[in-house]
């Protein structure tokens, strides 16, 4: 049986804050992220089965990515919970993801990698994230590692 990795990409803009940082991220601003998110799993071996010699449809990657990830950050502002008027920035306007971490590229690849591995079946895994914050920065969250 062999083992196939299929990888997507996704693409969405949204702004940020670190709280207590000491550099200029701590202020408010955007990013247009690109998300790459790669399952592994082995294709389909039955005759007659539509989907057979796939992995997984792409567009159940594209469903899944979207409903838990591109929608709700796509355009929003991601504060962390205890950052200066977060609660009242979130009353004010309907598009704040309100976290419990510091919204860092980094926090973000684990976060989003937590979210797709509970939404995966058996016959599949999450073989690695990577989130790029602009043209030439990006981090990697990949399974090997996290073990």
């Amino acid at each position: 049986m062999s083992i196939i990795r299929v990888t997507k990409e996704f693409r969405f803009e949204g702004a940020h804050a670190l709280t207590d940082y000491d550099g200029k991220c701590r202020h408010i601003h955007g990013h247009s992220y690109r998300l790459f998110v790669t399952l592994k799993g082995s294709p389909k071996e039955e005759l007659n089965n539509p989907k057979s010699g796939m992995v997984l449809d792409f567009s159940e990657l594209k469903a899944l990515v979207n409903k838990y990830i591109i929608e709700p950050f796509d355009h929003a502002l991601i504060l962390r919970s205890d950052a200066v008027l977060a609660s009242e920035i979130a009353q004010a306007y309907s598009n704040v993801v309100i976290t419990e971490f510091q919204p860092t590229c980094e926090n973000m690849a684990i976060y989003f990698a937590d979210i797709i591995k509970s939404k995966l079946g058996e016959h599949l895994s999450l073989s690695s994230i990577k989130l790029y914050e602009t043209p030439s920065s990006f981090v990697e969250w990949i399974a090997d590692d996290n073990i």
